[in-house]
C-alpha cells in the first residue's frame, strides 16, 4: 500500500512538473517576445531590456535613449548586458526543461534527476539575478505601480521555476529512498578494493 501511494505521488509530481515547465516557458515567451522584454510599457514611458524610452515634455513625445547615453545617466553598460544575458538565457533553458524532465522520468536514475535539478536551479538563479540587476540599475525611473504584464510574467516564471526546483528535489529524495533500477543488492556488490 505504501509503495502504491509513493508511485502515485511520483506520477502526480511528474505531471505537475511538466505543467509547471510549460507554464514557465510560456510566461517567459510572453514577457520576452510578446512584450519585447519591457517591464514598463506605458504611453509616456517604456523601459525594458532593449528599450529605454522616457517622455520628452518639450517635444511632447516618447524619446528613446541610446545605449551610450544610458551610461551618462548612471546605468552601467556591463550590468545591463549581463542582465540581458541572464534573463534571455533562462528562456533557452526553459525550452529544454520539459525534455529534461521527461528524460529523467524515463531513465529514472539519480544522475538524470540531478542534471534536471541543476538546470532548474541555474534557471531560477539566472532569472532572479538578471531581473534584480536590471531593476537595480534602472530603479530611479521605475515606480512599482507602473510595472506591466511583462514584469508580472517574469515574476510568475520565477515562482514556477522555484516550484519546479522544489518538486525535482522532492522527486530526487524519493528516488534516494528506493534502490535504483539495476543496482545490485548488497550481497552481490563487488568487494571494496584494498590497497
Amino acid at each position: 500500500m505504501g509503495l502504491l501511494k509513493q508511485k502515485t505521488g511520483q506520477c502526480w509530481l511528474y505531471w505537475s512538473m511538466l505543467l509547471l515547465a510549460a507554464g514557465s516557458f510560456f510566461l517567459m515567451l510572453y514577457a520576452l517576445m510578446w512584450e519585447a522584454g519591457n517591464i514598463i510599457n506605458l504611453p509616456h514611458k517604456r523601459i525594458g531590456f532593449y528599450n529605454f524610452c522616457l517622455w520628452n515634455q518639450m517635444d511632447g513625445e516618447l524619446q528613446c535613449i541610446e545605449f551610450k547615453d544610458l551610461m551618462d545617466m548612471g546605468v552601467g553598460k556591463v550590468e545591463l548586458v549581463l542582465a540581458r544575458l541572464c534573463v534571455y538565457t533562462v528562456q533557452v533553458l526553459c525550452s529544454f526543461s520539459p525534455f529534461l524532465i521527461m528524460q529523467a522520468q524515463c531513465a529514472n536514475t539519480r544522475e538524470s534527476w540531478e542534471v534536471t535539478l541543476v538546470v532548474l536551479g541555474l534557471s531560477a538563479a539566472l532569472l532572479a539575478g538578471g531581473l534584480g540587476l536590471f531593476l537595480f540599475q534602472t530603479w530611479v525611473w521605475i515606480h512599482l505601480s507602473e510595472l506591466s504584464g511583462g514584469f508580472m510574467a517574469l515574476a510568475g516564471a520565477q515562482a514556477l521555476l522555484l516550484l519546479q526546483l522544489f518538486a525535482a528535489a522532492m522527486y530526487l529524495t524519493w528516488l534516494k529512498e528506493v534502490p535504483g533500477k539495476g543496482s545490485p543488492s548488497p550481497e552481490k556488490q563487488p568487494p571494496a578494493l584494498q590497497v
